[in-house]
């Protein structure tokens, strides 16, 4: 895999100097519960990062729930955290890859080449009985220069302009519930964008919580032709990096986040928004 690593050569690699962990961890329900759980225990010499506060803007009257921050903002906190451009990166969360995903979707964003998501997260590291610690590392921050990829990113214009086009993949990534409209827990309308095929991001995980094989992957996207350009949504721009990161291991050569998502999407009025009949 290109972009996945697995908890026993993350685990070889975890004492190399070149090599930092970055503990994505984060509940929406509880927005303190990352930071306490990265306290409690890590993996040694993890950095954590919050999705609230790290990995995301302000949010704003437009832009979704969960803003893209700042890519010069974004570049100065890896270099805070010891990261440069030959540093090797490797993202993790609690299992289902959503938070990680996001963080190293953004790192890829930034121009970071050598950054990868563990493969079965947090948990499958504990399970296999690798070390944990509560201690803080120290960081000796380095200089990152960004190098940015436009191309990673949609925004409202472009879902707008080609939402309808039928050389376009327009992928909603959240349950089939929300896509049809029958239930919304977070945004205020329920539904789906016009043209929007359905994705559950958690599809694109085994039954293990482990990503699924390239071979997999590919039956599993078979409705989505490679040829054409894909643009990833759900909810705030979160989950919606998981089935970025499917596509992208599946090899789509053309996939994009609209990072603002359907949190995004409806801040706007006159922005039509679809059910399926029940």
């Amino acid at each position: 895999m290109k972009y996945f690593i697995d908890t026993n050569l993350a685990n070889t690699l975890r004492l190399h100097p070149n090599v930092v962990f970055l503990d994505c961890r984060f509940q929406l329900a509880d927005s303190s519960y990352g930071y306490k759980a990265y306290v409690k225990n890590h993996i040694p010499h993890a950095r954590f990062v919050d999705l609230k506060n790290d990995l995301s803007s302000e949010v704003q009257k437009h832009g979704g729930r969960h803003p893209l921050p700042d890519v010069n903002d974004f570049s100065e906190l890896l270099g805070k955290l010891g990261i440069d451009q030959n540093t090797i990166v490797i993202c993790y969360d609690d299992g289902f890859l959503d938070n990680a995903a996001r963080c190293w979707f953004l790192c890829r964003l930034v121009g970071h080449q050598f950054t990868f998501v563990l493969n079965g997260g947090y948990k499958e590291w504990v399970e296999n009985g690798f070390e944990v610690t509560e201690e803080i590392a120290n960081v000796t921050p380095k200089k990152f220069e960004a190098n940015i990829n436009d191309h990673m990113v949609s925004f409202i214009s472009d879902v707008k302009e080609k939402q309808f086009n039928d050389n376009v993949n327009l992928i909603d990534s959240r349950e089939y519930i929300r896509y049809k409209g029958e239930v919304e827990p977070i945004d205020r309308i329920a539904g789906h964008i016009p043209g929007a095929k359905h994705s559950f991001w958690k599809d694109v995980l085994n039954e293990n919580g482990r990503i699924k094989s390239k071979e997999e992957l590919q039956n599993h996207y078979k409705h989505f032709l490679k040829d054409k350009e894909s643009i990833v949504y759900c909810g705030s721009g979160v989950t919606g990096c998981v089935n970025y990161l499917g596509l992208i291991e599946a090899e789509y050569p053309n996939v994009k986040l609209y990072a603002g998502s359907f949190s995004d999407w409806i801040s706007y009025e006159e922005n039509v928004v679809n059910k399926v009949d029940l």
